[in-house]
Parts: C-alpha cells; sequence; structure tokens
C-alpha cells in the first residue's frame, strides 16, 4: 500500500508541476486562470480516483469517489467565475489605460475591491490624474509665454515700423526699444528658469553662507526701484539663525522676485520690510508690504505660473504689469533647497511671503 500511496503522490506532483507550466505559457490570463483551476482539482481527484481503484472494490467507494468528483466540478465551475468577476476587473483597468493612451486624460479606473485590484486602480487613477495635470500647465505654460511675449514684440515691431517710415527719428524709439528688448529677455529667461524647474534640472552649488548678507545685496539692489516709488524700503535681521546651505546665486534670485512683487503692489509712502529670523530646524526670511493684499481666494493660487486672476487677462493675481513668473519661479527655487514658500496676508493690512530654509547638515 504504501508503494501505491508513494506512486501515486509522484505521479500527482510530476503532472501538477507540468501543468502549471503548461497553464503559464496560454496567452490570456483566462485561460491561466481557468487551466490553473482545472489542474488544481483534477489532480487530486485522479489521484483519489486511482487509489479507490487500486485500494477499494465496494461499491460505497465509488459513491464516495462520485460525490468527491460532483465537489470536484462544482470547485472548478467557482474557480471560473471568481477568475471571471477578476478578469472583469482587469478589463475596465485595460479600457481606462487605452483611453489615457488616445488621449483621454480624464478617464478613471474603478478602485472597486479585491484589495490588491483597488490599490493598482488608485495607483493608475493618481498616475492620470498627474499626467492631466502636466499636460494642463504645459497647455497654461505655452498660452502664458504666448501673451507675455506679444505684448513686447507688438511694440517692438510698431516701433521699428515708424522708424522705416520715416514717421519718427531712430533716436526717438531706441530708448524704448532697449526697453523691450529688457523685458523681452527677463520673460526668456524666466520661461528658461521654469523649464528647468520642472525637468530637475536645476544644478545648485550649496554652499554654507550668510543668509543676511544675501539679505543685505537684495534689499540694496532694489532701492533704487523703491526711491522711484516713493516707497520705504528696510531690512531686519533677528540674531540666533543657525547656518543653512545654499545656492546664493539662485536665493538671490528668489528674494529680488518676492521683492519686485512687493514693491509692485505697494502704493506710495507704503513701506517693504524683508525679515530674517530662526526657525524651529532652520531659518524663515519673510517679504512683507502695505499694500492691497491678496484675495483671500487666491491665496492659494498665487505662486501657480500664469494664474488668472482676471479671466480677460493670463497673469499674477496682483500684478499690473508682470509676467506671473516671478512667485512661481521663487516656489520653485525654495522647494529645491528642501525648504517651502506660502503667503498670507498681514493683520494690518497688505500682504507678507514667507520661505524657510533647512539649517546645515
Amino acid at each position: 500500500m504504501i508503494d501505491v500511496a508513494l506512486v501515486v503522490g509522484g505521479a500527482t506532483l510530476v503532472a501538477g508541476v507540468a501543468g502549471s507550466l503548461a497553464a503559464a505559457r496560454l496567452p490570456t490570463l483566462r485561460l491561466q486562470l481557468a487551466a490553473l483551476g482545472l489542474v488544481s482539482v483534477v489532480l487530486p481527484l485522479a489521484a483519489v480516483t486511482l487509489s479507490g481503484v487500486l485500494m477499494f472494490r465496494s461499491d460505497h467507494d465509488l459513491t464516495i469517489l462520485a460525490v468527491a468528483a460532483a465537489s470536484a466540478l462544482a470547485a472548478v465551475g467557482g474557480a471560473l467565475l471568481l477568475g471571471r468577476r477578476i478578469l472583469a476587473r482587469l478589463e475596465a483597468l485595460r479600457e481606462a489605460s487605452a483611453r489615457v493612451a488616445a488621449g483621454d486624460l480624464g478617464a478613471r479606473a474603478p478602485e472597486t475591491p479585491p484589495a490588491e485590484l483597488a490599490e493598482v486602480g488608485r495607483g493608475f487613477n493618481e498616475m492620470a490624474g498627474a499626467v492631466e495635470r502636466l499636460f494642463d500647465a504645459r497647455r497654461q505654460l505655452v498660452a502664458g509665454a504666448s501673451h507675455d511675449l506679444r505684448t513686447p514684440l507688438a511694440a517692438l515691431q510698431a516701433m521699428v515700423e515708424a522708424m522705416q517710415d520715416g514717421v519718427a527719428p531712430p533716436e526717438r524709439y531706441l530708448g524704448a526699444v532697449a526697453e523691450q528688448v529688457q523685458v523681452l529677455a527677463g520673460r526668456v529667461d524666466d520661461l528658461f528658469e521654469l523649464a528647468r524647474i520642472d525637468a530637475g534640472a536645476l544644478s545648485l552649488e550649496l554652499r554654507e553662507a550668510d543668509l543676511g548678507a544675501v539679505v543685505a545685496t537684495c534689499v540694496r539692489g532694489a532701492q533704487a526701484q523703491a526711491d522711484a516709488r516713493r516707497v520705504a524700503l528696510s531690512a531686519h535681521v533677528e540674531p540666533g539663525a543657525p547656518p543653512v546651505r545654499f545656492d546664493p546665486r539662485e536665493m538671490e534670485r528668489v528674494l529680488q522676485n518676492l521683492l519686485a512683487n512687493a514693491l509692485r503692489h505697494t502704493p506710495a509712502d507704503g513701506t517693504v520690510a524683508v525679515r530674517l529670523g530662526p526657525a524651529e530646524d532652520g531659518v524663515w526670511v519673510s517679504v512683507e508690504d502695505t499694500g492691497e493684499g491678496i484675495p483671500e481666494e487666491a491665496l492659494g493660487q498665487v505662486f501657480e505660473r500664469f494664474w488668472r486672476g482676471d479671466p480677460a487677462r493670463v497673469r499674477d493675481p496682483r500684478s499690473g504689469d508682470g509676467a506671473g513668473l516671478g512667485l512661481a519661479i521663487a516656489r520653485g527655487l525654495v522647494e529645491a533647497h528642501g525648504g517651502r514658500i506660502w503667503a498670507e496676508n498681514r493683520p494690518g493690512g497688505g500682504a507678507r511671503v514667507t520661505f524657510t530654509l533647512p539649517a546645515a547638515g
């Protein structure tokens, strides 16, 4: 009897491995599941039947084998039904991926059980949402860039045509042409910086430096603009700030953008202040003004490029003449340094933009 059991067991093991390998080579998941269910039920049934034929001779034993056979067939049917439900979930995921690939970025997969397929569906939906946001940002960037480059180009074209037609002498427009060229250069530089931030291609030269000295340099550089607008500009550095590692050139750009934004929206006889102090795990820097402030509904959007504060125009929500890129660039550079940035309204009026940088080490 023991020899018979060993022979039957070995034969069942070999047949099971061969059947599983054969099922794995079938072309569709539906066929693989059906074949696997068939193999997992038929082999034990065959082993039991063979053992009964060899070891038993009574009709009762054959009746037991018939009941086992019926139960096995029922198990096969249940496995096929379960496989059908799983395949239906996979088919829904496949259809959603096909729609996204065809350009329907709003397509989403069902997040229904079983848990593993629900997790795959959530991951797919997060990926599809990120792709949709990326394409929206690209369209917004193209539209905004076209708008902001068209204005200085139109002005240049008008002045060049006036000089060509002899309507005005060249010296009358030379200064204005130089200004518009500078505006164009600034717009292109901003777009290039945003492209580097989006692509993760920023090459930061991090070193431990005095952030207070960078603040002082930027305030001195903006003093002439503040004087022209009759705005009081000041810097305040609190003691006890820990050393931080940053790229001085890029951090100067952050502060220049924040200062230009604050000065642009501060009326005459107003004030703009830059403050620096120690934070819990680094330092904080804020640029605050006494301007009109930021609409409450726009506080979470001021760092988006070309945010439409006015549906008829593409520009920074508080800008009167900017391109709406300065705050977006500032956010990208601060986050590249491992910090964070946010905007808020001051209790006494005006706006405050604050960013933090982590302490060195």
